[in-house]
């Protein structure tokens, strides 16, 4: 039986948009939904608001409210203008810098956002066309502003769009700003938000900055010799049709690769991503045109970015010469391995060095820190906390990498956000260092596991759509805190860590206090064999995720598909455990 009383509710706010304040455009979409005698359309897009959430908004595209469209974008940036002139009320002159992607609408609700700060006095630095988000980030700080927007839904569907609010260190609000944002944008009504800009406090960037930022991301480089010799190494990259196009080549360029090859038809432009299912570089179909030209060419590695151009994927030939992914753990863990060992072996270490990891990301980094006598910290899943963790520190110790297992890795302190066009540019030189010594890169993911030891991830998405998914996974979590798992996959439960209420109880019962900057709704699971199990929902998509590292023994290279088939098994055995 149908619910009246949301039918009915969700009617009157739809009935809402139906007046001279919406566009008729708009009000025809509305009228539409209103009209078809199947509700099921008009409860998604009206049951609720969509939620500025502590990094901002996204969602599918559309009309109504929980939708992204030029109202819902406006009401967040009318609301965003109230917060800064509040908090910025004595400088003469507020400023921010607005980026977007390739997505469809990205280039209009980010005009849209730039009339608005504009017609609230706010000088708006906005790039004249398409850029990686970290460029937005650099371009934040390296023009002095207060704050900073970027459009983009980033690795999600094609019916997807965002909008990431950033602050004065190029990093993503944080406490107490988020909430005081969050606050600001809850007040607006539509007739508050002023669509009339201001084009004299509109700048246009573009090469300017992007000379001064590729140029920058150089700076990181670690050993320019061994590209000088490896300089021929086969490059094949692809950006997805996004932002990537307008930065990682260049990059890349810039660094001293000469034999890069793009895959032509995802070097176009498109939100609607024509030649992949998902424009998600985590996920194998994506890769597909950029493995098939490395066969090709006999390529020696693939990067690909996604529509944003903050996070990497990539995949290299194996021990038997078949082209296989590299995981967004093993990622992080080649990043951080070279890194430490070739600034120690370089002399380029002083001795106040710190990386940074994400709860949920693999250990082995943590054996690597701790073996090379380098500090290593965890924090929430999402690069604003590596960017407070930089943020902290700055000026005392020094930020050398850091990155989670969601395929994002910064490697530099002078942007606040995960970084694709550096992390492909590392990438390369650790290839071209690799190859230097006869090796490839899979080869020196091996060294690492017979050195650091063996573990496994995999991650499971359960995913929950709309208003019933949404309570679904709320009670998902409030199951597992009710009823806690005493073992998985035969191996008893030893600690628990619940980052809601701060709290972490071990095996014999014992509750005792976490040091965290605040709390999340994530709960860990830890065993006597040393797997480790994350649990917490999406902040950005209808799903909750479900993070699984096991243990292994690899005492060869010749182990390897014996000790992963095992790992495999144990990780099936840990999902029996948790029913999923």
């Amino acid at each position: 039986m149908e619910n009246q009383e949301l039918i009915k509710q969700v009617t009157e706010r739809a009935q809402q948009w139906l007046t001279p304040a919406y566009d008729a455009e708009t009000q025809a979409e509305v009228k539409r939904m209103l009209d078809n005698p199947d509700k099921t359309e008009l409860i998604e897009c009206f049951y609720r608001d969509l939620e500025f959430g502590t990094g901002g908004l996204r969602g599918i595209m559309g009309a109504g409210t929980n939708r992204m469209n030029i109202y819902v974008v406006g009401a967040a940036t009318q609301g965003f203008a109230n917060y800064l002139k509040k908090n910025f009320k004595d400088r003469e002159q507020i400023s921010v810098a607005i980026g977007y992607d390739c997505r469809n609408n990205s280039d209009l609700f980010a005009k849209k956002s730039a009339d608005i700060f504009s017609a609230n006095g706010i000088k708006v630095y906005l790039f004249d066309d398409m850029r990686p988000t970290p460029e937005m980030s650099f371009a934040i700080r390296y023009l002095g502003c207060q704050a900073g927007i970027n459009l983009t839904a980033s690795h999600n569907p094609r019916e997807y769009n965002g909008y990431k609010a950033y602050w004065e260190d190029g990093a993503q609000v944080l406490a107490p700003h988020d909430k005081g944002i969050i606050d600001e944008v809850g007040k607006v009504k539509v007739e508050d938000i002023k669509f009339e800009g201001n084009p004299d406090l509109i700048e246009i960037i573009g090469a300017d900055i992007d000379k001064v930022y590729w140029d920058q991301v150089h700076t990181i480089c670690i050993d320019p010799d061994v590209i000088k010799r490896q300089k021929d190494l086969s490059i094949v990259y692809t950006p997805l049709h996004g932002t990537g196009m307008n930065g990682i080549p260049q990059s890349l360029k810039l660094w001293g690769f000469e034999n890069v090859h793009c895959v032509p038809e995802q070097m176009v432009k498109s939100g609607d991503f024509p030649t992949v299912v998902s424009p998600n570089p985590e996920n194998a179909e994506a890769l597909t045109l950029a493995i098939k030209l490395a066969k090709e060419i006999d390529a020696d590695i693939v990067m690909a970015s996604d529509p944003d151009a903050d996070r990497v994927g990539m995949a290299c030939k194996n021990d038997k010469g078949e082209w296989v992914l590299i995981n967004g753990n093993q990622t992080c863990l080649l990043f951080l391995y070279y890194i430490i060992t070739n600034r120690k072996k370089l002399g380029k270490m002083v001795g106040n060095e710190f990386v940074v990891k994400t709860i949920v990301t693999t250990e082995v980094i943590r054996q690597i820190a701790e073996k090379n006598n380098i500090e290593m910290r965890d924090c929430y899943t999402g690069f604003k906390w590596i960017a407070r963790e930089i943020r902290l520190s700055e000026g005392v110790k020094q930020y050398i990498g850091g990155g989670e297992e969601s395929y994002g890795f910064l490697a530099e302190d002078f942007v606040r956000d995960k970084d694709a066009v550096s992390a492909c540019s590392l990438l390369a030189e650790i290839c071209a260092w690799a190859k230097d010594q006869g090796k490839t890169l899979y080869e020196v993911l091996m060294d690492i596991y017979l050195e650091y030891g063996f573990s496994k991830e995999y991650t499971v998405n359960v995913v929950k759509p709309g208003k019933s998914g949404a309570e679904e996974i709320q009670q998902m979590m409030v199951n597992l805190r009710e009823k806690s798992p005493k073992e998985l996959a035969g191996s008893k439960v030893t600690l628990v860590k619940d980052y809601k209420t701060l709290k972490q109880t071990d095996g014999e019962g014992n509750v005792s206090d976490m040091d965290m900057p605040d709390t999340s709704n994530v709960l860990q699971f830890y065993t006597e064999d040393n797997t480790k199990v994350s649990v917490r929902p999406s902040g950005t998509e209808p799903k909750i995720k479900f993070y699984m590292e096991v243990k292994g023994t690899l005492k060869s290279v010749a182990d390897y598909a014996e000790a992963d088939a095992a790992a495999a098994k144990k990780i099936e055995a840990v999902r029996t455990s948790l029913g999923i």
